[in-house]
């Protein structure tokens, strides 16, 4: 009878992280389509988005401690590394070589995370800049320019969810 009602809560936090990373995913392309300061639109592009998406995402609901915060973030890496399985396996990533290419972006994008500034609650443009050159995928003299996008997108998601 008790594990009914932990395994209950637990595909609570699940719905909860599937919901918020197809959120990411919505948030990701419209940045990506929408504009034009970005170097590239491939598949890198589009990785560092939903990471840096991602990273925002569990940082705030550690900063907000919000209800199971633990369980919603590490259920947010895993759908993440099964997307990133599957998007791999779509491009033409073999079975034999997907464990290397999957293992290869998500120390990317632990790498990423250890670089993100600490002080989210007062992520300011020039910081987040600083942050997204790091990772050079932004067109040179952009970089303000997409540090106000994802600012604005971050600060806006935030309000709706308060």
């Amino acid at each position: 009878m008790i594990l009914h009602y932990f395994k209950q809560k637990e595909n609570t936090e699940k719905k909860l992280a599937y919901n918020l990373y197809n959120k990411i995913l919505s948030d990701s392309n419209l940045l990506l389509n929408q504009n034009n300061f970005f170097k590239e639109k491939n598949y890198k592009t589009s990785f560092e988005i939903v990471s840096i998406f991602i990273i925002v995402n569990i940082k705030r609901n550690i900063q907000f401690k919000k209800y199971n915060y633990k369980l919603i973030n590490e259920e947010l890496i895993n759908i993440f590394t099964l997307d990133l399985d599957e998007s791999l396996r779509i491009k033409g990533i073999g079975d034999m070589s997907i464990g290397k290419y999957v293992k290869s972006y998500i120390k990317k994008f632990y790498f990423r995370l250890s670089h993100f500034p600490k002080n989210i609650d007062n992520l300011n443009k020039d910081d987040f800049c600083q942050y997204l050159n790091y990772f050079d995928f932004i067109k040179d003299n952009k970089e303000i320019e997409a540090s106000e996008k994802f600012l604005n997108i971050f600060n806006n998601n935030t309000e709706a969810d308060n």
